[in-house]
């Protein structure tokens, strides 16, 4: 009898220490984020996005039958689905890395991402976001608008926000390129959202340039995002300290 009261003090003074220091379970333990890249052993790539050929159709926007949309424009607006440069610049393209990093776990932003709801539009109407990372919407307008994204891989949402109303904040938990977005109470209303694991994407400006920054050197595959003319593969390759030049074109 007293061996056995022995032998169970030592089984709940083992199962207690086991519990102390987290006994092994792995699901309960922190993932830890991969130490800062050595700076010696980065590049950047560098290009430009161009588009030649005939333009697909687009419509320009008429927003006179929302006067409080109208109001804050001049007339009809150009279309925002393309915005092609006189030299065939290509803006609100997302260029991203879609294979190639090293396998680790990439740190999310705290700084949140803002998109604004002025004039009627999104703004910025294409963007890209972590996984995990706040996204913010505001709305600036007389007039109430609702936020309804369509994504692949994450819960779908719809939301309304009241004129000049509180923020929206939002996260994605999962990775999704791209996910659309649009307004159920102005029908052109449209944004575009490119959600990633890792920080190493870019939307073109309007002179249909892009840059990523601090990636480690390697060989990688970019793809870049139109709205209206599909995707484009290129693969690059960065040695350490080095600035390369990779250009995409689209045809059409």
């Amino acid at each position: 009898m007293i061996n056995l009261m022995r032998s169970l003090s030592c089984f709940f003074a083992a199962a207690l220490l086991l519990s102390s220091c987290g006994g092994g379970d792995t699901k309960s333990e922190a993932k830890k984020e991969a130490p800062p890249l050595d700076p010696a052993a980065i590049g950047t790539i560098t290009g430009k996005v161009t588009f030649s050929g005939e333009k697909p159709a687009s419509r320009h926007i008429n927003m006179d039958a929302v006067p409080a949309c109208a109001n804050q424009h001049k007339g009809e607006l150009p279309p925002q689905d393309m915005v092609v440069g006189k030299a065939g610049e290509l803006k609100n393209v997302f260029v991203y890395v879609k294979a190639g990093l090293p396998a680790r776990q990439w740190p999310t932003p705290s700084t949140p991402v803002e998109i604004n709801q002025k004039g009627c539009l999104f703004t910025p109407r294409v963007l890209g976001i972590m996984v995990g990372q706040e996204l913010v919407f505001t709305n600036d307008d007389p007039t109430m608008h609702n936020i309804h994204p369509t994504p692949k891989n994450n819960r779908e949402w719809n939301s309304s926000q009241a004129p000049k109303g509180e923020k929206i904040v939002k996260k994605f938990d999962k990775e999704d390129v791209m996910i659309p977005f649009k307004c159920n109470v102005h029908p052109w209303m449209r944004a575009n959202v490119g959600v990633l694991a890792h920080p190493f994407f870019a939307v073109t400006s309007d002179d249909g340039s892009f840059s990523l920054k601090d990636l480690p050197a390697g060989e990688y595959t970019l793809e870049a995002w139109h709205e209206k003319l599909g995707t484009q593969e290129i693969k690059v390759s960065v040695a350490a300290k080095e600035t390369k030049s990779a250009d995409i074109a689209f045809k059409k």
